[in-house]
């Protein structure tokens, strides 16, 4: 392991008893040693919560008689290496909580077997012929106790398995200046940085532009590319969908004058009359059917969990988009619909590859609230209020500007000195009472449905074996990584559904506790033997 970090070592001296890990199976009834393992995560600047947890599980790795690398990236670097590439071993990284997923389709559709291409959601390539037949089942199932009943079974199903390591749900604590802006909107799993504040938020001082600082900016600003949080909570201000997700986590038509469901597998949308996108041209039914047909075309792997149910799309009586889909759906109106923006047709129906673009290629034109306006990388965003919105005139701020920090250390000292408004990003721990000391600070808790996971890739040996995915999950001791790490802002993961989300999230799914003994004697049962020296051996041919 390239690192050992004083704090850890610490930790886990008091946890592990030395010399009683290697008795067992001799050198001789093994085969050959182990490769070294890699595990990529974030840099300590970017999180140094799942940097220093990445050391604390490569050393309980290690007292297993693993070969560990820890290998920190940059962020975006990271999602390459880790969607784009799928060239990892195991991963840390974290889907954020936002306010569609507490429907559980996208959660569930991130082990879906038809999301392991280069791209998509799986990337550890997990495939389970029963979770994928109960994913489609619980898709298409309208009664919400018999969807529920499907659902926790996925769960039994997911845990069993384990491709992926749910490590820890961490609280979203952030911060806002009370002094310039109040009225800000707080939802759950997205805090303050939702796609309401903006249109909500009253200004207290003549600064009219409410200012949001980052440490991280998107991986891109294209709607065919972007895989990341970052560029989708900033794109979705100046993109319309048919649907957004209200506080209450209630579908708002919004692009989408009225929803008609004609039957199970139809359903007309009649769009908004009077519409504009940002250069004048006005919003059509032809627009919303075309960027539904170019995701599709385009195979926009990040989206087809959503898209992949329609059948055809077609216009009819000039103003409605009728979807015609292949089964039922339960989430295609509150998940589907409130996440494809709509897109200009004469700015990307000549656009034959829009994955390819380059950044100055990339048409920044939508029809949201609020207008693209700047964007210089590592550095600062802007948008606009769209004055023609017709939600205009609900907005009381001029615009958004985003401040791009190398660190979580920058965006808290900018909430300090006034520089920005609010945070979009959540507060360390230590940083946390020193917010809560200053007067012109307000800090703001809500419980995240996000969760934090290590993801296996399971085309890899020895990663490939459900005993030693099992194994290594029991040497990750997430009680530490919550007390020592989160200082108590947590609590500890075993399940994609996460426990705030009572109604779909089921209790009594298989736990990886920490537990060394039982780490080792799963290993032994995989047939993998340790040498004099405490390496683990694979087992023999």
């Amino acid at each position: 392991m390239t690192k050992t970090r004083t704090l850890v070592a610490v930790a886990l001296s008091l946890m592990i008893v030395p010399g009683m890990l290697f008795a067992g199976g001799s050198r001789e009834e093994a085969g050959e040693p182990i490769r070294e393992l890699t595990i990529y995560t974030t840099t300590e600047s970017y999180d140094p919560i799942r940097y220093e947890a990445a050391f604390m599980i490569a050393d309980a790795w290690e007292e297993l008689g693993f070969n560990v690398n820890v290998q920190p990236m940059e962020f975006s670097s990271l999602l390459q290496v880790f969607y784009d590439e799928q060239d990892f071993d195991a991963t840390i990284l974290g889907w954020s909580g936002r306010v569609d997923r507490l429907d559980p389709q996208h959660f569930l559709g991130t082990l879906h077997g038809e999301q392991t291409d280069l791209g998509a959601n799986n990337p550890g390539g997990f495939v389970d012929s029963r979770y994928d037949e109960l994913f489609v089942a619980q898709s298409r199932e309208f009664n919400a106790d018999e969807r529920r009943r499907i659902v926790h079974e996925m769960q039994e199903i997911a845990t069993r398995e384990n491709p992926v390591d749910v490590l820890f749900y961490r609280d979203e604590v952030v911060g806002y200046n009370n002094t310039k802006f109040d009225n800000f909107v707080v939802m759950a799993g997205e805090s303050l940085y939702n796609e309401w504040t903006p249109m909500e938020v009253r200004p207290l001082t003549d600064d009219g532009f409410l200012t949001i600082g980052t440490p991280q900016e998107p991986d891109n600003i294209n709607p065919l590319s972007s895989t990341s949080v970052w560029g989708w909570k900033f794109m979705r201000q100046y993109y319309d969908k048919l649907v957004r997700l209200s506080p209450e986590i209630e579908p708002v038509p919004w692009a989408a004058e009225s929803i008609d469901e004609v039957d199970e597998t139809t359903i007309d949308v009649k769009i908004r009359s009077g519409m504009t996108f940002h250069d004048g041209e006005p919003v059509t039914a032809e627009d919303v059917a075309f960027s539904y047909q170019y995701n599709i075309d385009s195979d926009y792997a990040y989206f087809r969990p959503f898209f992949s149910v329609i059948d055809t799309i077609e216009v009819i009586g000039g103003d409605t988009v009728r979807f015609n889909l292949t089964e039922p759906s339960a989430s295609f109106i509150t998940v589907t619909m409130s996440q494809i923006p709509i897109l200009p047709k004469h700015l990307w129906e000549d656009i034959d590859n829009p994955a390819d673009l380059t950044p100055e290629e990339i048409p920044t034109v939508g029809s949201g609230p609020f207008m693209f306006d700047q964007y210089d990388r590592g550095e600062y965003k802007r948008l606009v209020t769209f004055e023609d919105h017709f939600n205009a005139d609900n907005i009381q701020i001029d615009g958004v500007e985003y401040i791009i920090y190398a660190d979580s250390e920058g965006v808290f000292t900018g909430l300090l000195t006034g520089q920005i408004d609010m945070t979009a990003w959540r507060m360390e721990p230590g940083q946390i009472p020193l917010a809560e000391q200053e007067d012109h600070v307000t800090v703001v808790s809500v419980g995240d449905f996000g969760y934090y996971h290590m993801t296996y890739n399971t085309r890899r040996e020895p990663l490939d074996n459900v005993l030693v995915r099992r194994a290594l999950s029991h040497a990750v001791d997430r009680d530490a990584i919550i007390n020592v790490l989160l200082q108590g802002l947590g609590e500890p993961g075993y399940s994609v559904v996460a426990p705030i989300n009572t109604f779909w999230h089921n209790p009594d799914v298989s736990r990886y506790d920490y537990d060394m003994g039982r780490a080792r004697a799963l290993l032994e049962e995989a047939g993998y033997a340790w040498d004099s020296d405490g390496r683990i051996m694979a087992p023999a041919d």
